[in-house]
């Protein structure tokens, strides 16, 4: 009878869990869903530390540079974690972790996406991720001499992700996109002091470690190199595999308005489009930007010109500018800046969705 009772014990157990983790994962493949269900209907507008700063104000309840600008909230919300790993309680842009975390929750609740980067401190030197000085991924993949303390960050960063929870418990989705522009040459893990290979294994660890050792089956994954690549070929040059990815994106901010960035970028877009619609990848252009605006129609001229093709636009999730900050820089109009009524218009465009569109329209 005994044996009976604690076997019936365990069954229950095991299907509870079975049923948890089946919970968390049909949370990630409902926020996969949902972006599939808009997708050709509206591009989502995202932007970066959007309730926590702005323009002229910082950490008050319900403010938003974009909804000063243009009367709604962004439908994507994106946050930093740089410094978590490490213990830090701000992160490199000195952001408090658990303001941020509440106002991910907030986010969540409001109906919108939270979307998050990662731009890690070297355990090798102890630099910011812009310090090349020095390799590092060989030491903290598989096998490296760092890779038990690359766990621990790791760590820092599940222990977060786990309390991001909905007020009945439930762990929230979310997107993941660490290892971003690795094309490029300016991160500690980019194409200066890394190769694809080890690269690969970096970004396979870190997601099948959150995944199956910490329990983020609720996570999402962004896939996010640099513009500059001229082929599906070369834009898979870093890629991890389908089996981790969610969703494929690049990064491309305009640096000067003297050549054809619209055209460019197209070029770009395009390809990030075929190749995920091939994998069966949503697409998405995922930090883009132009340093304090010089320009004042660049919402409508620029940004706009870029994904308004059919091809593109029908294909294309999400798009995100970076943050305003009035210390260092900013990427969105506010109040009395020139393109103040250019992003108004650009963000009121019936394919371009704001948190309300994206409420009313997401199954």
């Amino acid at each position: 009878m005994r044996i009976e009772i604690k076997l019936l014990l365990l069954i229950t157990a095991m299907w509870a869990g079975c049923k948890a983790d089946k919970t968390e994962q049909t949370q990630a493949k409902r926020l996969i869903e949902t972006l599939k269900s808009v997708q050709a209907k509206g591009t989502l507008f995202g932007h970066q530390d959007d309730l926590a700063y702005g323009m002229k104000w910082s950490y008050v309840d319900g403010e938003s540079d974009v909804k000063r600008v243009a009367g709604d909230y962004p439908a994507l919300f994106g946050w930093e974690l740089g410094g978590l790993e490490r213990g830090d309680l701000k992160n490199l842009d000195d952001v408090p972790f658990d303001v941020m975390r509440h106002l991910a929750i907030k986010a969540d609740k409001m109906g919108g996406i939270n979307t998050f980067s990662w731009h890690p401190y070297s355990l090798v030197n102890g630099e910011n991720s812009w310090n090349t000085d020095t390799t590092t991924v060989k030491y903290i993949i598989p096998g490296g001499t760092l890779h038990e303390q690359f766990k621990v960050q790791l760590d820092q960063l599940a222990n977060f992700f786990l309390q991001l929870k909905t007020s009945d418990g439930k762990l929230i989705p979310f997107i993941f996109r660490p290892w971003h522009e690795m094309s490029g040459g300016w991160f500690w893990w980019g194409t200066k002091l890394t190769s694809p290979e080890e690269y690969k294994t970096l970004f396979r660890f870190t997601i099948d470690y959150l995944v199956h050792e910490k329990g983020l089956t609720n996570m999402v994954t962004c896939y996010s190199p640099n513009s500059g690549f001229q082929s599906e070929q070369e834009y898979l040059t870093w890629y991890p595999g389908n089996d981790i990815i969610d969703i494929m994106g690049v990064d491309d901010y305009q640096q000067t308005n003297t050549v054809d960035w619209p055209g460019q970028l197209r070029q770009t877009l395009d390809i990030v489009i075929k190749t995920a619609n091939k994998n069966q990848k949503l697409a998405a252009f995922s930090e883009t930007g132009y340093e304090n605006i010089p320009d004042s129609l660049w919402f409508t001229d620029q940004l706009g010109k870029a994904i308004e093709p059919d091809s593109i636009a029908q294909n294309l999730s999400y798009v995100m500018v970076w943050r305003n900050d009035s210390k260092v820089h900013h990427f969105f109009a506010y109040d009395g800046h020139p393109s103040e009524a250019n992003a108004k218009s650009f963000l009121n465009q019936p394919n371009i969705w704001l948190l309300n569109d994206f409420n009313k329209n997401k199954k």
